[in-house]
């Protein structure tokens, strides 16, 4: 049965489409080629809730699902693929942890402000030696009095530096691998945390990353996220609710680069013909919606599951990795299609093969997606 959103589902799409589309579109191109933070973009998705999409009311958030967050990012990818990406991490694997796991006290004192806004949230685990193996961190964690202090160095952190607060993974105890690992809401203003390089990045211009350091960082007792021990569980379902929201932005790409490779297709003419008339061209159009409506089910069904309460890991890696190889695909056939002008600034199809590239890359590359889908298949 084809998962069909509801009427609210539908609301909220509109909503988020209208604004993407008349705000955020706007600044797209502007901001891709400047290498700019979308300030405008990110203030408007704060005065429409869409930083508190996972936040309860209590809390000053939007209390939408899942589904609702997986297309909100997906309508904001369209767009500007920089913009979903902030937001998409911002609500899931920064503010959506707190949500799940913090004390009422971090609650009180960290959901209102992230939902409206007023602080952008980042998430920390991946370390120079510890990528695709993120339990071979080696940032330490050591208590002194009221205190824990942290050293060690993150990188390819998402909002590095626009960021407010960072979830912060770290190692407190003797045990190898995922046992000794904690987690921990440290501030942006903490002595001894400093942003370092700030990558140039291949796509993705608006959306900051690079290394976060922590030396000596100081932090209450009371910002220890979970239990002492269980913050690799903290980042495990983290990372499995983010990468829904990144296969929404994957749809997103994809649904971008489709509509565009059907307009200038249907524009351009070759022997006095429009491209689009084409038996090769129409069977690749057809190929590349075919798998973004397939991609989309699957995105959904995740999203669903998660909002239900139910096991919805080895979907989201489905998710996850059907979706992001077809953003890659479908950009790229986009650009095939356009041609020569596929290939320069003047249209969008080269920024979005650019910014397709990076969503099989993070939130766990889709070599992992493979090897946690086995996992799951093989149990």
């Amino acid at each position: 049965m084809k998962l069909e959103p509801g009427p609210g589902n539908r609301a909220i799409r509109e909503a988020v489409r209208e604004f993407a589309q008349s705000t955020v579109r706007a600044h797209a191109e502007d901001v891709d080629r400047r290498h700019r933070f979308p300030q405008e973009s990110i203030a408007g998705a704060a005065a429409l809730g869409l930083l508190g999409m996972l936040v309860p009311a209590a809390y000053g958030g939007a209390n939408l699902d899942h589904l609702d967050f997986t297309i909100c990012v997906e309508e904001l990818a369209q767009a500007c693929a920089s913009t979903a990406v902030i937001v998409d991490v911002h609500n899931s694997v920064a503010t959506e942890p707190i949500v799940l796991f913090g004390s009422d006290e971090q609650k009180r004192e960290w959901l209102p402000r992230l939902a409206s806004g007023e602080v952008l949230g980042a998430f920390a685990l991946t370390e120079p030696a510890s990528g695709s193996d993120a339990a071979a961190l080696r940032t330490v964690a050591r208590r002194r009095g009221g205190d824990w202090v942290l050293t060690g160095r993150k990188v390819f952190i998402t909002n590095v530096g626009v960021a407010g607060m960072y979830l912060v993974f770290a190692r407190t105890g003797p045990e190898p691998g995922a046992s000794g690992v904690s987690a921990f809401i440290v501030p942006a203003d903490t002595d001894g945390l400093r942003v370092g390089q700030v990558f140039e990045k291949m796509g993705l211009h608006g959306s900051p990353t690079g290394e976060l350091v922590l030396e000596e960082a100081r932090v209450p007792a009371a910002n220890l996220l979970h239990a002492e021990g269980r913050g690799f569980a903290v980042a495990m379902r983290a990372l499995d609710s983010g990468r829904i929201g990144i296969s929404g932005q994957a749809l997103g790409i994809a649904q971008a680069a489709l509509a565009e490779a059907l307009e200038y297709t249907r524009q351009r003419e070759q022997f006095s013909n429009p491209v689009s008339s084409f038996q090769g061209v129409g069977f690749m159009l057809a190929d590349m919606a075919t798998r973004v409506e397939a991609g989309r089910q699957m995105a959904y069904h995740a999203a669903a599951l998660c909002s239900a309460g139910e096991p919805f890991t080895r979907e989201a890696s489905m998710a996850k990795l059907f979706c992001t190889d077809t953003a890659m695909d479908v950009a790229t056939d986009a650009v095939q299609l356009a041609g020569g002008y596929g290939f320069i600034e003047d249209l969008p199809f080269e920024r979005h093969f650019r910014d397709a590239k990076a969503l099989q890359i993070y939130e766990g590359t889709n070599q992992v997606q493979r090897l946690v889908i086995a996992r799951q298949l093989l149990a």
